[in-house]
């Protein structure tokens, strides 16, 4: 009997280890046969690709394999190798997963390759899922079983980023989704974008050498540099020169633009953008200049806003190109409803094939808000892939927004694969991250998305704001249904308390839109104040109850801010209480006519109106706010008839950064004849303009005075010079104001 023991094993050994025509099995019933192979001068990378290999293993089929080097291998044991090829020639990027005879070959061109295709070889093979960090599918199988493979693929966006801290925080997620690790790999720091400002502040040289700067009509200011003066170029060389000395391991610095449209048109410059037909051409000539003294690195820069046209100049083999996308409307693919951008994207690609895309995929005036976008980003994807572009950088808001987690793995997926099957995709990953939820989830976005199409004029602007959908695809019918669907998901998941936090996490941008058409009074149901039993007025009991969930929401998720300028979530409920006292206080303007003597521009369909029709800005200008663009405010209310007041209460919105500013001052004057009017009081800004002033900020200008009888009340609001330190200097700045309160 004891002779038939080692026979015994060698057969279980030859089960475990099967490969026929049918395949191999790598393990079976908690057994293998198996070791995982790695070479013997293994690098970190390859070392933990080889642990993740082995970690999921185990968690799929309960077997644990040993992790050795190739000089150490076990003759009678199946291999899994490793980053050890089977084949020499590999495309750049390239990966593989391939059998032969017993072994398993799982290898790329490079060790991040190689870590690549671990994790396509359990996506694809094993079925595992990674949703977000920590939020994973492994299926537990009895049998490990496969076909014979010979899978290769290249992906052909090469340097995959999305804008996530679910990326950037959680470097092992960002790996298994196989994205970047930050926003600017391989990029000086603090020299990754807009740096002309970086390499010559003004606070340094403005005064002294104002010729340093653009000429904007007819004088010198520090929004941009003059792109023809030598002294630039040569301070510009040796900035650069320091910044790479500092950071040696860094192979890319930006020499690019300052935000804003400023640029010189000096003689110089213009000529040289009269002759290459683009505003590109000065900076081209400019960055190849630089590049010149930097053989062995890449000088990025920007194709952005004015530099976005192609020039007829190439830009020099070492110049990398950013083109942005910023401009597009948002509710159609690019190549739909961006025409320009697609064909300024062909256009560069006639010149180079080093180009790399800044995409922008959320809202950034309202991080939070439903943005139905989700649909363009594969098409959009395919338009940069089929263009040439091997690295694009899709800029998510970074903080947690509207389907945070959702987005991300979307996008990141298609960077990998553009041409995944998106239904498919987006079912994956609702019913996968969100369980019975799911559908409901998955409802709302198919819906929200087949609602914007019905109106094809409708433009998603990145800083647009909800109020401008509540007729189209936010309008309260729909809102209506959007909060019934999550309702329903909430339901579906009752006894899953960490599934029903995800859920309440998906349905912050319909609540979001549902407290901002309550600001707005946009129906007797979506209003601030409803009538009780007794007719009295009183807050929204809806209102009360969404604003409480979603700042417990969003503290909970640890969600702080609202978009791009900082507004905090604690800001914005600390903002929304003050709207709530200032719905709840009687109003002797409500309603009544206002008259504005001085032109107000764009916004609020430049009706006065809005300034005494009881619905309240929010933290965006697009939100009930009435501008004023290089003028003073200057209106009339008329109450009606002659009332006794003793104050008067008016809301301004500081926007720094779209040159918003509150206003120097604001002095309110009162008639009984609307001829003969006396100053009440003037308000001075508390917060002067500084550059430390507050980006995004609501401010009440409010004076007490002895009580007096007046009918008319004008009210005039200085407006604030943009200072020639803003990036916006010698643009005019805006006075946004809205509501006014007279008791």
């Amino acid at each position: 009997m004891k002779k038939l023991i080692p026979l015994i094993l060698v057969l279980f050994a030859l089960c475990l280890c099967s490969c026929s025509d049918n395949g191999l099995t790598l393990a079976k019933n908690g057994k293998t046969n198996y070791e995982i192979v790695i070479p013997k001068d293994a690098s970190e990378t390859i070392n933990k690709s080889a642990q993740t290999l082995q970690q999921y293993l185990q968690k799929v089929s309960k077997a644990e394999l040993a992790v050795v080097s190739e000089d150490d291998q076990n003759i009678k044991k199946g291999k899994i190798y490793v980053g050890i090829p089977k084949e020499e020639n590999l495309q750049p990027h390239e990966i593989r997963i391939e059998s032969q005879n017993n072994d398993l070959f799982i290898y790329g061109e490079s060790d991040l390759a190689t870590q690549n295709a671990v994790f396509e070889f359990f996506e694809s093979y094993l079925g595992c899922k990674w949703y977000a960090p920590g939020v994973e599918s492994v299926p537990t199988l009895r049998t490990v079983a496969l076909d014979n493979l010979n899978f290769s693929y290249i992906p052909e966006i090469t340097t995959r980023t999305v804008h996530s801290r679910l990326f950037y925080d959680n470097h092992d997620f960002a790996d298994q989704l196989k994205v970047t690790y930050e926003a600017f790999p391989y990029y000086v720091p603090n020299a990754r974008v807009h740096t002309f400002h970086r390499f010559m502040p003004e606070e340094t040289f403005y005064k002294s050498h104002p010729e340093y700067y653009a000429l904007r009509d007819g004088k010198r200011l520090p929004t941009q540099l003059c792109l023809t003066n030598e002294t630039v170029l040569e301070i510009v060389k040796d900035s650069v020169a320091a910044y790479f000395k500092r950071n040696p391991k860094t192979s890319v610095i930006s020499v690019s633009q300052d935000d804003n449209q400023q640029h010189c048109q000096c003689d110089n410059c213009r000529k040289i953008d009269l002759e290459e037909g683009s505003p590109a051409g000065s900076m081209i000539h400019f960055v190849n200049k630089v590049a010149a003294n930097f053989p062995e690195k890449t000088i990025s820069t920007l194709a952005y806003q004015y530099t976005r046209k192609p020039p007829k100049i190439k830009p020099a083999s070492n110049v990398l190109i950013t083109l942005c996308s910023i401009e597009c409307d948002r509710s159609a693919p690019i190549a739909e409803k961006c025409k320009d951008f697609a064909d300024d994207l062909i256009g560069w690609g006639k010149l180079t094939d080093n180009i790399r895309i800044w995409d922008y995929t959320t809202q950034f005036t309202n991080f939070l808000a439903p943005f139905p976008n989700i649909g363009t980003i594969q098409p959009n994807i395919r338009l940069f892939r089929d263009n040439n572009a091997k690295w694009v950088f899709e800029q998510h808001s970074n903080n947690p927004s509207e389907l945070f987690e959702l987005r991300s793995y979307i996008t990141a997926k298609l960077l990998w694969n553009p041409d995944l099957d998106f239904n498919s995709l987006l079912t994956e990953f609702t019913n996968g991250y969100y369980q019975e939820a799911g559908p409901f989830v998955k409802s709302y976005v198919d819906l929200i998305h087949s609602k914007i199409k019905e109106h094809p004029d409708f433009f998603l602007f990145l800083y647009g704001d909800p109020s401008e959908a509540f007729s189209s695809y936010l309008n309260p019918s729909l809102l209506e249904e959007y909060s019934n669907l999550f309702d329903q998901a909430e339901k579906a998941v009752a006894d899953k308390p960490s599934i029903v936090a995800r859920v309440k996490m998906a349905r912050l941008g319909v609540d979001y839109a549902v407290l901002e058409a309550c600001r707005k009074n946009l129906t007797e149901n979506y209003s601030l104040m409803v009538e009780d039993e007794t007719a009295k007025q009183t807050i929204n009991p809806m209102v009360a109850t969404l604003l409480d969930n979603f700042i417990n929401t969003a503290r909970n998720n640890n969600i702080t801010m609202m978009n791009e300028m900082r507004f905090t979530v604690n800001e914005y409920a600390s903002n929304y209480m003050s709207a709530l006292k200032v719905a709840q206080r009687p109003n002797k303007a409500k309603g009544k006519k206002v008259v504005s003597l001085t032109q107000p521009k764009k916004y609020a369909d430049e009706d006065p109106m809005v300034l005494t029709d009881s619905a309240l800005g929010g933290s965006s200008f697009y939100a009930n706010w009435l501008g004023y663009e290089g003028n003073d405010m200057e209106v009339i209310i008329d109450l009606g008839e002659t009332q006794n007041i003793s104050d008067i209460s008016m809301a301004f919105l500081q926007v720094t950064n779209h040159v918003v500013f509150f206003p120097s001052s604001v002095t309110y004057y009162g008639s009984n004849d609307k001829v003969n009017f006396k100053e009440l009081g003037k308000v001075k800004n508390p917060s002067p303009l500084n550059k430390k002033s507050k980006v995004n900020d609501i401010n009440y200008f409010d004076l007490k005075f002895n009580p007096k009888d007046l009918r008319y009340i004008k009210v005039h609001a200085k407006n604030t010079e943009t200072p020639y330190w803003h990036h916006a200097a010698g643009l005019p700045s805006w006075v946004f104001s809205d509501e006014i309160i007279i008791n």
